[in-house]
């Protein structure tokens, strides 16, 4: 009976542990544990109603088939159910767990022992309960009305066409003990599903902010360079044009500055590409650390690196990279290799009204080649 509320609060991995289409070992092997545990469960609950059966058996209000009856009817059930689940037979489908097909067989198990046992009703019409709570967690709405439906439709089947009698039994001390225990037993039934939805709730809550954590690390490694940590180039172009709507817009300055590390090829073939990795380290982390908050780092290519400046004007962007220049150029680089120096060149536009991106970008581009033929460790500027 609580299959369908293992099935909406057990998180459903298996559903995303597939390749082609086929589940993988391991989630199928989850599945069948977690069905597994249902029906342990579900045996549970289904035990507490017998040992109730038992009872009303031992204080003569029903007769001992009675209670037998519904264990057999029980075992049979839990039987063909764990049968299907160890077959593997809904590995594939949404609802692997059996959630509504338990829910209805058990229903209609309930049912029949309302009309067989009638004396003893009030332990079958409380499992009604708890079933329909469960059912109703794991429905849509359609298949939680339906349900609401064949439990109505059941009960004034019984009680008003069939006219069966709706008893508690309190005819003596055995009979008042059995029902007081029923009233007991199915509140501890309550509260274990309360305190397990509350830990699924709780686990559904850390799984979705590791998630978040997860879709956000994500969302930076598309967006950064690996090796340097700068926005790669995908990112600092879409910077760029977001910087440009918005100088364009607000008719404030933009610059930018394309910058390349002199000689970098040479630095390869001389030290070898280990030592290259850590200039292109060094050099943007001193980028970092001496650019202003509201500037954008990337990495254009190579040894190419694109610095956007918003709201900067022209001769400001200009002092800026030959300060950067300076810095650059004043580092201890010989201590990745003696004998090491690096040096930067760059060039630097400033946006034009109405201009392009692109046409800003092939300006700095050619103030950088200017800078190189100047004879390199330059700032130059169109």
């Amino acid at each position: 009976m609580t299959a369908a509320l293992s099935a909406i609060l057990t998180p459903n991995n298996g559903d995303f542990d597939s390749v082609d289409g086929e589940l993988l070992a391991e989630s199928l092997e989850r599945r069948r544990r977690h069905r597994r545990h249902t029906l342990i469960v579900a045996a549970t609950f289904h035990a507490a109603n017998i040992v109730l059966l038992t009872m009303f058996a031992v204080a003569g209000t029903v007769s001992a088939p009675v209670a037998l009856g519904f264990a057999g009817c029980v075992a049979v059930t839990l039987g063909i159910f764990w049968g299907l689940s160890e077959g593997g037979i809904s590995d594939g489908w949404n609802d692997h767990s059996f959630a509504l097909p338990y829910a209805a067989a058990t229903l209609l198990l309930l049912l029949s022992f309302i009309a067989i046992a009638p004396q003893v009703a009030v332990v079958f019409l409380l499992a009604l309960l708890l079933v329909a709570q469960m059912a109703g967690m794991r429905a849509t709405p359609r298949q939680g009305l339906i349900v609401w439906l064949v439990i109505s439709a059941g009960v004034v089947l019984l009680y008003w066409l069939a006219e069966l009698p709706l008893l508690l039994p309190v005819a003596n001390g055995q009979e008042r003990f059995a029902t007081l225990m029923t009233f007991s037993l199915t509140i501890a039934r309550v509260i274990y599903i309360g305190v397990f939805a509350g830990s699924m709730r709780g686990a559904l809550y850390r799984r979705r902010i590791e998630l978040e954590a997860a879709y956000k690390r994500i969302e930076e490694l598309a967006e950064l360079d690996e090796l340097t940590g700068s926005y790669n180039r995908r990112c600092i172009m879409r910077i760029l044009g977001d910087e440009a709507v918005r100088a364009q817009r607000s008719q404030s300055p933009c610059s930018v500055a394309l910058i390349d590390l002199d000689w970098f090829k040479r630095i390869n073939d001389t030290y070898g590409h280990p030592t290259g990795d850590e200039v292109l380290r060094t050099f943007a982390i001193t980028m970092f650390a001496n650019i202003r908050s509201i500037d954008k780092f990337g990495r254009y290519g190579g040894e190419e690196f694109l610095l956007v400046l918003p709201d900067t004007p022209h001769d400001m962007a200009v002092q800026m990279l030959d300060r950067l220049r300076m810095i650059v150029a004043t580092l201890d680089w010989s201590a990745f290799s003696h004998g090491l120096r690096v040096t930067i060149s760059a060039g630097v536009a400033t946006l034009a009204p109405d201009e392009l991106p692109v046409t800003l970008l092939a300006r700095a581009d050619a103030a950088l080649y200017a800078a190189k033929a100047g004879g390199r460790n330059l700032i130059a500027s169109n």
